[in-house]
């Protein structure tokens, strides 16, 4: 936990969130610090995020209408030509649990994080572009030893890392996975930092790095085509706004899934007593779990879809939490999936897999048409109580993310919990009738008919990784969670 004055930053890697700290310091506002820690994170967090991903944006408080930018990954078209490759499946084991993800060309969408750091740039921010790119593109060039956290990631993908010569170039120079200590160099990524610095987005979608991305793709049997960069554009969106006991909850409105699901659960939970039962809280994750239907994934693209689902039932990522001293928050989460292996050379993009993550695609892979925005389950998130930000957070995770900001956001507001302590209770995950439950969860009456429940022996990355952020009267508190490296720095 950090107590701060001038504001505080909570990450998933200490060098990400000293960023946002150091600009905080210097008079940057929480949207300048989260750029800055966003783009130290494409550095020293690469194979959660980076140039190739994509990502949301909220902001709220000190009198700003809130809003949310979307600079999610978006569907390529298919050619069907038969000159496409085919996804590539790896498994991933979490010690205690294992998820299969599917990588190569076939895995790779349309990035948006290039326009997603210089749209936010424009609307919020007070410190200039290449003042805010320099620091992460010095460390880039000269090199960042892997800390525990990242080498545990790049130890559970090793198969990905290893899965084309460019990517093993990077993660394996000598024939070895690089290790806890190891430096990684990535003067190529310095390169693309220091061009977004000076130009901006558009060599990333219509420049020499957009066509270098094209050519690569098109050699290799991926989809990314020259026209689908070019009209891609980071999207203004209005956030759900959600009721929850005396506080409004503000997330990440559709095509995103996770919000709308996320607070779905609120909606539930806020007719129980607080703080709700373990049973309770698992019963809402089954309804939520119950609702990603087909028709719910088809229906996030429609105009007022939001307001019809709740009306009629309610009558491999990181993330990034900033409360400055004047009361703005900036929250804002990024992935990259796992990265697809494809590394283009002289880009320093290492392409996302979103167009394999089975979890963004439940109707089968392929299935989005081209142009649309991919249904994440990201959701950065805001509490707000009597007009002011009490709470920011959001996190890694993939499904588990709706859950684990759910536990956290009960933990703060109905159990009056301090958000260190919120963020770092165990937790527990609903998914297809397997209910995963970290040591210290409480377990009697949660077995169901049909109902398997998988115990872990130790806190897990599997249940994700929130960052977050709270005003408790005076203070500004901050917690980076412990699962996956994070940390909270003051400023």
């Amino acid at each position: 936990m950090s107590e701060a004055n001038k504001g505080v930053i909570a990450a998933g890697h200490p060098l990400t969130a000293q960023a946002g700290a150091d600009v905080l310091r210097d008079g940057g506002n929480a949207v300048d610090a989260a750029l800055a820690a966003m783009l130290t994170s494409f550095v020293v967090e690469p194979l959660l995020t980076g140039l190739g991903a994509g990502g949301y944006m909220l902001i709220a408080g000190d009198g700003r209408q809130p809003a949310l930018l979307d600079f999610f990954v978006e569907a390529p078209a298919r050619i069907g030509d038969g000159s496409e490759v085919e996804l590539e499946a790896v498994d991933v084991s979490f010690g205690d649990a294992q998820q299969i993800f599917h990588i190569g060309p076939a895995s790779c969408g349309v990035y948006g994080t290039p326009a997603g750091v210089c749209e936010a740039a424009r609307r919020w921010a007070t410190i200039d572009l290449p003042t805010l790119t320099a620091p992460a593109a010095k460390l880039a060039r000269e090199g960042t030893a892997l800390n525990a956290g990242q080498a545990y990631v790049a130890e559970i993908l090793g198969d990905l890392l290893r899965s084309t010569p460019e990517c093993a170039a990077l993660w394996a120079p000598e024939g070895r996975l690089l290790r806890e200590g190891d430096v990684l160099r990535d003067p190529a990524l310095a390169d693309a930092l220091e061009l977004l610095g000076q130009q901006g987005a558009r060599p990333f979608y219509e420049g020499d790095v957009a066509n270098a991305i094209c050519h690569w793709m098109k050699a290799h049997g991926g989809s990314i085509t020259g026209q689908q960069l070019a009209s891609y554009k980071a999207i203004l969106r209005t956030p759900v706004r959600m009721n929850y006991r005396d506080c409004e909850v503000l997330t990440n409105p559709p095509p995103s899934a996770g919000g709308t699901l996320l607070a779905y659960s609120l909606g539930l939970l806020d007719r129980a007593l607080s703080p709700p039962s373990p049973q309770v809280l698992v019963q809402a994750m089954a309804s939520a779990q119950a609702e990603r239907t087909a028709h719910f994934v088809q229906g996030l693209s429609e105009e007022g879809f939001l307001e019809r689902f709740l009306a009629r039932r309610l009558g491999s990522t990181t993330h990034i939490s900033v409360l400055d001293g004047a009361g703005l928050a900036c929250s804002v989460t990024c992935t990259n999936g796992e990265g697809s292996g494809v590394v283009v050379p002289g880009t320093g993009i290492h392409l996302n897999n979103i167009m394999g993550e089975q979890d963004l695609n439940p109707l089968g892979f392929h299935t989005h048409p081209a142009g649309a925005r991919m249904p994440s389950m990201m959701a950065p998130s805001i509490v707000i109580n009597k007009g002011e930000v009490v709470l920011v957070l959001g996190s890694a995770g993939s499904n588990r993310i709706r859950s684990a900001l759910l536990q956290t956001i009960v933990g703060v507001v109905d159990k009056g919990l301090e958000v260190s302590q919120a963020v770092c209770a165990p937790r527990m995950h609903l998914e297809d009738d397997v209910l995963y439950a970290e040591p210290g969860i409480e377990l009697e009456g949660l077995d169901a008919p049909g109902r398997t429940i998988v115990r872990f022996h130790s806190p897990n990355l599997f249940f994700g990784g929130v960052g977050a952020v709270q005003r408790r009267g005076h203070r500004l508190l901050g917690a980076g969670d412990p699962r996956r490296g994070g940390v909270a720095v003051i400023a």
